[in-house]
């Protein structure tokens, strides 16, 4: 049993423009410094074992703040947890993505389905735990996993067949999110700072 705690990025300034980043690499702003400070507090008093993180900027950042401020390794970057690939939407306002796309789910050119999305993230995080539980067996391991809302959302529906996040749901920059990962499967308990 690995318990992994997701982190999405901190904000950045396409975040409070409400523009779609997907995996264009849009670094951090001040507030998204502030944002990985306060999740560092929120996971502090944690027994984590290793922080790894998606290679974009923004989420590259955050881990490092989180991993100075609890005094650990420097993050190692996993591919497989990098924000969905919106295609060319990319950049677009999300009240002009809705109106164009009608949600989330819809067929984009060039971009990823939530279920490549999920698949690939849900690849990543076994190649961790399996990692992880060859480190430490037969302790279970505690990793903090920093990446994306895409890929929170995505996880988060899998693991709970569906029912999280709720409708209206925000994934806040900088919010935590518990899951643990057990045989191949992911399995959410509640956020500590949602």
């Amino acid at each position: 049993m690995t318990l992994l705690t997701l982190v999405r990025h901190g904000q950045t300034d396409w975040n409070l423009a409400r523009r779609i980043q997907g995996a264009t690499d849009i670094p951090l702003n001040e507030t998204g410094r502030a944002d990985a400070r306060t999740a560092a507090e929120a996971l502090r008093g944690g027994d984590y074992d290793a922080i790894y993180a998606s290679p974009l900027v923004r989420a590259r950042e955050t881990a490092q703040i989180i991993a100075r401020e609890l005094s650990l390794p420097e993050p190692v970057l996993t591919r497989g947890m990098r924000e969905r690939e919106f295609g060319v939407a990319e950049g677009t306002e999300v009240a002009d993505y809705i109106a164009r796309y009608g949600g989330w789910s819809s067929e984009v050119p060039g971009a990823e389905s939530l279920e490549a999305v999920c698949e690939r993230a849900m690849d990543s995080l076994d190649r961790i735990a399996r990692a992880a539980r060859r480190r430490s067996a037969p302790r279970a391991e505690s990793l903090i996993v920093v990446t994306h809302g895409g890929v929170i959302r995505a996880l988060l529906m899998h693991a709970s067949g569906g029912t999280l996040p709720r409708e209206g749901d925000a994934l806040r920059n900088g919010s935590v999110h518990r899951f643990v990962a057990e045989r191949g499967t992911l399995r959410p308990l509640e956020p500590i700072a949602g």
